[in-house]
Formats: structure tokens, C-alpha cells, sequence
């Protein structure tokens, strides 16, 4: 009797029950949104000029900020919010032990099965937000670089202060944030306008799917930086502002090359 009565304790109720269900469905929604995003995200990463040029623009300071003579496998990079993990790959097939972390699993997933695709033994990825802290000890990576995710942090200012937490003194990082929205209709019109039909429909590859994205994404509220306010918040998390200058998709965006040492130069 006492048996029978652990079993039926042990059963969920209706509501657990209902609970479960929408929790995996769910799992499932947020699985497909990550799988369709990554394949679209490859798509558009190979045809899209700027966001090819941006990415090579993150490779070159990073790789120009170390001396030539030293052994890159012994430099420690991390690509926050690292998505499906394009760049990530670019790090590590230059050299560098890498580590790309994303809060969305399906996209981790992805960049998983890219990494065996490419059997680079000096990369790897982790499904993690950073924000949350305690990701990694203090002072673990030499470069950190981060990508068009800080606009959308609920709390950007603590995912600036475990970037700096995370670099080893004297380490630097590439953040890269929206200063505005892009809008669809009128960007296509001013590329239009500006460039020629041609250019206003190769501009969809990215245009199209961001406004999608915003569209679906969380409601938190974006923080969209020009560049004293990028610079303060850059400074109120302990970083030297190095450089700071405008990149992107018709200058959408400013590309901050930071530092942990406020002496620098």
C-alpha cells in the first residue's frame, strides 16, 4: 500500500504536467528559431560584403595586437555571444586557443558540429552567458572579442564588467555595438537612392532577417550607444577606451578597441 501511494505521490499533476508540455515545446520552438538563424546567419556571413569586411576587421586588430614572435596557441581568446560560430572559427584557424560561448544551445550546437567539420584542436565552445558571471575564473583570456550582442542585454553595463573581470591584466577586447536601429523600408530606399537597385537588394541578405530578428526577439528595451555614452560605459567597467570608430553596415555600428590597463597608451 505504502508502495502504491510512493508511485501516485511520485506522479506529476495536471498543472507539472501541462508545465512539462509547454516546456518542451518550448525547447522545440527555441530550438528551430537557433537551427534557422545559424543557417541563415552562414548565408548571409559568406555574400554579405559588410559583415565579411567586419569580421576581417576584428581578425586584424586582434591578430595585430600581438607580437609577432609569440606563440599564439599559448594566447587565450574568447568570442562572446558567438552565434554559430563563424568568427570564432576564423580566431582559431589563425592560431589562437579559442573559446566561443552563446547563451542560445542550438547555436552552440551548431558551432560544435563546425569545429569537428574543421578538427581544430585549439577551439572550443561552451553554452554559457557570460552575464550571468561565473562563467570563467578571473583573468582567464588575453583577448576577448564581442559582436552586435551588448545592445541587447538586459544589464550591459555587467556584461562590460565581466568582460574586463575575465582579461588577464593588460588584455584588450573588440566590442562592437548598434548605435541605432536599421530600419528596413527606409534603408533600402536611402541604398536605393545612394547606390542603385542592385545594392538595395544585396542589402536585404542582412536587412531582411534583422528586422525579423527584431521582431522576435525579447522586449528588452535595446541600448543603442553613440560614442560618448559608449565610451562612459566603457570606462565605468575599468576599461581604457583605445579606439573608437564607426564599422559596419553604412557606419550602423562603433567598433571599441579597449583595454584592462587605464594607463595604456
Amino acid at each position: 500500500m505504502r508502495a502504491a501511494y510512493g508511485v501516485i505521490a511520485a506522479m506529476p499533476t495536471p498543472g507539472q504536467a501541462v508545465s512539462g508540455v509547454f516546456r518542451g515545446i518550448q525547447w522545440g520552438l527555441d530550438r528551430m528559431v537557433a537551427v534557422g538563424y545559424g543557417v541563415m546567419y552562414d548565408y548571409i556571413v559568406a555574400r554579405f560584403r559588410p559583415y565579411r569586411e567586419l569580421h576581417d576587421e576584428v581578425l586584424r586588430l586582434v591578430e595585430g595586437s600581438v607580437v609577432p614572435a609569440a606563440n599564439r596557441r599559448e594566447i587565450r581568446v574568447l568570442d562572446v555571444a558567438c552565434g554559430p560560430g563563424n568568427l570564432t572559427l576564423d580566431l582559431a584557424a589563425a592560431g589562437f586557443e579559442t573559446v566561443g560561448i552563446d547563451a542560445y544551445a542550438g547555436l552552440v550546437d551548431l558551432a560544435r558540429e563546425k569545429r569537428k567539420a574543421h578538427h581544430l584542436a585549439n577551439l572550443a565552445f561552451r553554452h554559457a552567458d557570460l552575464a550571468r558571471g561565473g562563467t570563467f575564473p578571473d583573468a582567464s583570456f588575453d583577448r576577448v572579442v564581442n559582436i552586435h550582442s551588448l545592445y541587447v542585454q538586459p544589464d550591459p553595463q555587467r556584461m562590460l564588467r565581466e568582460v574586463h573581470r575575465i582579461l588577464k591584466p593588460g588584455g584588450r577586447a573588440v566590442i562592437v555595438n548598434f548605435t541605432r536601429r536599421v530600419w528596413l523600408g527606409s534603408t533600402f530606399r536611402e541604398v536605393r537612392r545612394r547606390e542603385g537597385w542592385g545594392a538595395a537588394l544585396r542589402c536585404l541578405l542582412w536587412v531582411l532577417p534583422n528586422s525579423i530578428f527584431e521582431a522576435t526577439r525579447k522586449r528588452v528595451r535595446p541600448q543603442y550607444w553613440e560614442e560618448a555614452e559608449f565610451a562612459a560605459q566603457l570606462e565605468e567597467a575599468g576599461f581604457k577606451v583605445l579606439e573608437l570608430r564607426r564599422t559596419f553596415f553604412q557606419g550602423a555600428s562603433l567598433l571599441a578597441w579597449v583595454s584592462t590597463e587605464v594607463g595604456e597608451r
